[in-house]
């Protein structure tokens, strides 16, 4: 379901640009996906009685890309698309690919998880395929510093309340990337090499190398024929 949404933007996104009335099906569409089932989970936290600062507050990557990305379809704000872009499909994608969920099909709290992550990657790529924002690469480097902020900040948390959110004081206990890289807390140093090159990466994969080609395509459509050594 995710390749095949992800697919229908891509190939409506001509259509989607060209009249306002199916941007905002889909930007309202995004919302509800994004929106509806975090306060649904909250909701449930509380009435089954279960919500706790440890482990409840919305304080992982994913939790703040998905504010974001209600943010930025609510106001259009151009500075908020790199990080939504950049951390959103960066932090999504690899939640989506090694899920740390403890509650198996079909929970609510499974589809609460993987709506709201794809919502994130589709959100990046609506404001990138039909709104036509780019980023830079300043805004790498902006978003490595959010990144960085944010960290700093979920951490204080972490020694304040005995929480673990971003996984910065031991790895997660399901399966992820992060059995990879080493103990505690050299995994951390680690990320932040590996999030600088995959940003560096989607910058160069998605926005270089296709500019590039239009404008070698261009040069080549522009240039006039050879004529015949006979004419």
């Amino acid at each position: 379901m995710f390749i095949a949404l992800c697919s229908l933007l891509y190939l409506f996104r001509t259509a989607v640009a060209s009249k306002s009335s199916l941007q905002k099906t889909v930007r309202w569409g995004l919302l509800a996906a994004l929106s509806l089932p975090e306060a649904s989970l909250h909701i449930w936290y509380a009435s089954t009685g279960i919500w706790d600062p440890a482990t409840s507050l919305p304080l992982e990557l994913c939790s703040l890309t998905l504010f974001l990305s209600i943010a930025i379809l609510l106001t259009d704000e151009r500075r908020l698309y790199p990080l939504v872009y950049f951390a959103g499909i960066g932090g999504a994608l690899q939640a989506i690919l090694t899920p740390n969920l403890g509650y198996p099909f079909p929970h609510f709290r499974f589809f609460h998880f993987f709506v709201v992550h794809i919502a994130i990657i589709l959100t990046a790529l609506y404001m990138t395929w039909v709104r036509g924002y780019r980023p830079t690469w300043k805004s790498i480097a902006w978003t490595m510093v959010f990144l960085n902020v944010s960290a700093f900040v979920v951490g204080l948390v972490n020694l304040a309340v005995g929480s673990n959110y971003m996984f910065l004081m031991r790895k997660p206990d399901t399966a992820s990337l992060l059995d990879l890289l080493g103990p505690h807390p050299v995994y951390i140093l680690i990320e932040e090499f590996i999030a600088l090159a995959l940003f560096i990466l989607m910058y160069i994969a998605f926005f270089v190398i296709p500019d590039r080609l239009k404008r070698s395509r261009r040069h080549k459509q522009q240039q006039p024929p050879f004529s015949s050594a006979g004419s």
